[in-house]
């Protein structure tokens, strides 16, 4: 049986003037991160993939250093574009985030439509799993993609009620059965 297991980074250094996408994993999070990447849950990975963005990136290498392996980028893997707000500070972040998964079919405060970002995951996903059907993947990525690629898998409506408690959080998916194993577990209670 292979499986994927979609990892959301954990804590990052918050900089409302660098870009989303360019923030780092702050030591919270590369501490958690290297916990993790020695857990069972990990064992037997075998390839590595990661969205193009810095947090993302660096929990992959994490992960992939602690294997001797590669790891490989796919755009397709990036968060939801919100560059037209860019750093929102925590409570109207959440109440726009809510509003981006009550609202998945309009974009919220120019934010790119949950919609669109799901069949952007979705794609992505089908493509990694088509590469190495016979793997075992981990994915680093980030919570609201990795909750609408559950979603989807899960056969249920956009909801943010399926979206992880916090940073770094992961789900397990199986092949060939093409089912989830578990919702959304923190990285730390392995």
């Amino acid at each position: 049986m292979s499986a994927i297991t979609f990892i959301t980074h954990p804590e990052v250094v918050v900089d409302p003037h660098i870009p989303v996408p360019r923030w780092h994993l702050s030591d919270l999070g590369i501490a958690r991160m290297r916990a993790f990447s020695a857990s069972p849950v990990l064992r037997g990975i075998n390839a590595v993939w990661a969205s193009t963005e810095t947090k993302a990136i660096e929990g992959a290498g994490i992960v992939a250093g602690a294997r001797g392996l590669p790891i490989s980028v796919h755009p397709g893997l990036d968060e939801n574009d919100r560059s037209a707000t860019g750093f929102l500070p925590p409570d109207e972040f959440q109440r726009t985030a809510d509003a981006f998964f009550s609202n998945p079919h309009e974009s919220v405060r120019g934010w790119e439509r949950a919609i669109d970002a799901q069949r952007r995951v979705v794609a992505a996903f089908d493509a990694i799993v088509a590469a190495r059907p016979d793997g075992n993947i981990a994915i680093v990525a980030h919570g609201g993609v990795g909750t609408l690629l559950y979603c989807h898998l899960a056969g249920v409506p956009i909801s943010r009620q399926y979206d992880q408690p916090s940073q770094g959080h992961y789900w397990s998916y199986t092949l060939p059965s093409r089912s989830l194993l578990h919702g959304w577990r923190p990285i730390s209670a392995v």
